[in-house]
């Protein structure tokens, strides 16, 4: 089969497309033919190990596994003797933040690893609403919003933040977004009341007062967005922050009015449950940027790795 492999930490002309052998299943695992994969920021993570602290998780020197790819729709080929809950031809999605093995014509895996696709959506779409929506579940659960709030998201348009903005249009709120101009009509459409063009103007001038900001992207900063917050305002973000301050701001949180949470994220039991509910309930829809062959995985990256994409890249296995 064919495989999007990097041996070592690196950029993506680092990745190799090669021919290696297909797995064979254990006992307790089935083998599942991958249709479609994404390439998403936890990807370019893992392909970089950047920041630092990813090594711990994946390798010190070098990556532990050398097959790329976090999540995957797919239909089960084959299955271990002890596997119960599945059969040959479901159509099944997964994601696992430490690497699936997924950017390859086949994976294995284990059952608790596996969900149903919903009947209505494809493959493309099944993979397009892992990564991104589970770390929005977790944005939305740790937070307590009320009906009345205002919130801000910065990085609308990205995998997290077009997901952050549909979860959070079920509550009586008022939504602000960040978008680049060619996407405002977009983030519109997902629920968004009021919208800055990142292009062209700061949120962080502005003027309204917000219950939650929610950065999607990690491109700002509590020290930013403090004066945006109101007395016991609340700050999330995607990423680490400057010095992983975001970590230290979070263990001291209940010295300050204004909060900065770390999101961590929750279990995927919990998290892709809840996305699968509003998949077949047509309450969200993950938004696709682009489309690649496995072949092109290193352009897919070098696209993802500028941090301008809009919402999710599909790799067309």
């Amino acid at each position: 089969m064919k495989a999007a492999i990097r041996r070592k930490y690196g950029l993506p002309h680092k990745i190799i497309v090669e021919s290696i052998e297909k797995p064979v299943p254990q006992d307790d695992e089935v083998l599942v033919k991958v249709m479609a994969t994404t390439v998403n920021r936890t990807d370019c993570a893992n392909l970089t190990a950047q920041p630092f602290i990813m090594r711990f998780v994946l390798g010190l020197l070098k990556p532990r596994i050398i097959i790329l790819g976090t999540d995957f729709a797919g239909i089960i080929e084959s299955k271990g003797e002890k596997v119960k809950s599945l059969n040959i031809g479901d159509k099944v999605f997964g994601f696992t933040d430490t690497g699936s093995r997924s950017q390859a014509e086949y994976l294995t895996t284990t059952e608790e690893n596996l969900f149903p696709i919903p009947p209505n959506i494809d493959f493309k779409q099944a993979a397009a609403s892992l990564e991104g929506a589970h770390y929005a579940y977790t944005f939305i659960h740790k937070a307590n919003i009320q009906s009345g709030q205002r919130i801000l998201i910065n990085g609308a348009t990205g995998g997290i933040g077009s997901a952050l903005l549909q979860f959070a249009r079920q509550y009586d709120i008022k939504i602000t977004a960040t978008s680049d101009t060619k996407n405002i009509e977009l983030i519109k459409s997902l629920g968004a009341d009021k919208i800055y063009d990142y292009t062209k103007d700061d949120f962080t001038n502005d003027k309204d007062k917000y219950d939650y900001i929610f950065d999607a992207v990690g491109k700002s900063t509590f020290g930013k967005c403090k004066p945006l917050l109101k007395e016991k305002g609340i700050y999330i973000s995607s990423e680490l922050g400057p010095f992983a301050q975001n970590l230290f701001f979070s263990f001291v949180a209940s010295f300050t009015h204004k909060k900065v949470i770390f999101p961590v994220p929750y279990n995927k039991q919990k998290t892709i449950p809840y996305i699968i509910q509003y998949l077949e309930a047509e309450k969200f829809m993950p938004v696709i940027d682009r489309e690649y062959t496995l072949e092109d995985i290193s352009l897919a990256y070098d696209y993802v790795i500028q941090g301008q994409k809009t919402g999710n890249v599909i790799i067309n296995v």
